[in-house]
């Protein structure tokens, strides 16, 4: 498809002219030559979507050849302009906060002659930008053996002081031997001061014993403050099962301090009724937030 020449010079025009949006594509513009049609405003809905607004519009065929969409944006202080051709419906307009209220949207239809019709106003707003968070930095803490606590430990093997003993060599084991006690099996921390966001850290069994078996599946992780009442503030899956694997939890932000913490086994490779690991780390971590909605503007 050849591209019309004529129309490719008013792009650049509105570009030149306009501070016009740089993701322009060029496109053949329809044969259409007779007046434009008046987009109605009642013909185009809005979507506010996170950090955008999504604009959908139905107009009669054949009635124009191409359409142009123009708005101000205050994140750049700049006009934006938007080229659809007669066969689109709808635009989805990115980079926009709800910060800023309303969007007004100009809509304005040209023929095949780059004769434009009357303009048409459309207000719309944007959802809230989604906010970016990073781990800043994670502070193990140092944690012994009496802050350490489970409801089926293994009598015969694997006391839980090894999961902070600095040996992954040696093991914590919860019951295997009879009488079995029925999932869930939990370790339950004991911290000395409030925490907040953390991320945990575990290395499976090293050695090769049993296979795969007997690793955590699906763990939830919990927190209170008195040791009774507890909360779940993430789930974990997916888990490694490779003896020797290690595992690192994504941030968890609860979004209230706590002074108890459990990671609570629900599930196990193999589904056996107990569950094995070598070590045991918990960190602080501070997280470094940009939120697109409150970040002071220039």
């Amino acid at each position: 498809m050849k591209t019309n020449i004529s129309y490719l010079l008013t792009i650049i025009v509105v570009i030149v002219m306009g501070s016009c949006d740089s993701r322009l594509e060029p496109f053949e513009t329809g044969g259409y030559k007779g007046t434009p049609v008046t987009i109605d405003p009642q013909w185009v809905k809005a979507e506010a979507l996170p950090g955008q607004i999504l604009l959908t519009w139905e107009v009669p065929e054949k009635d124009y050849s191409y359409l142009q969409i123009e708005y101000y944006d205050p994140l750049t202080k700049e006009n934006r302009y938007k080229i659809a051709s007669a066969g689109t419906t709808q635009m989805l307009i990115d980079d926009t906060r709800a910060r800023f209220g309303d969007y007004t949207f100009n809509f304005q239809t040209f023929n095949a002659n780059h004769q434009g019709g009357a303009v048409s106003e459309v207000k719309a707003k944007s959802g809230a930008a989604p906010a970016t968070i990073t781990v800043k930095s994670k502070t193990k803490v140092n944690l012994i053996a009496d802050q350490l606590s489970t409801n089926a430990q293994e009598p015969t093997e694997g006391p839980i002081k090894n999961l902070v003993d600095g040996n992954s060599g040696t093991f914590f084991h919860t019951r295997w031997s009879s009488p079995q006690l029925p999932l869930p099996h939990w370790i339950e921390v004991k911290l000395n001061e409030p925490h907040e966001n953390f991320m945990i850290y575990y290395m499976n069994r090293t050695d090769n014993t049993w296979a795969t078996s007997g690793r955590p599946a699906t763990v939830e992780l919990q927190i209170g403050n008195d040791g009774e009442t507890w909360e779940k503030v993430a789930t974990l899956s997916g888990l490694p099962s490779a003896h020797s694997s290690e595992y690192w939890s994504n941030y968890v932000t609860p979004g209230k301090t706590f002074t108890y913490f459990r990671f609570y086994v629900t599930a196990t490779t193999g589904n056996t009724q107990y569950f094995n690991l070598a070590e045991f780390a918990f960190y602080d971590v501070e997280l470094d937030i940009y939120d697109p909605e409150t970040v002071p503007l220039d």
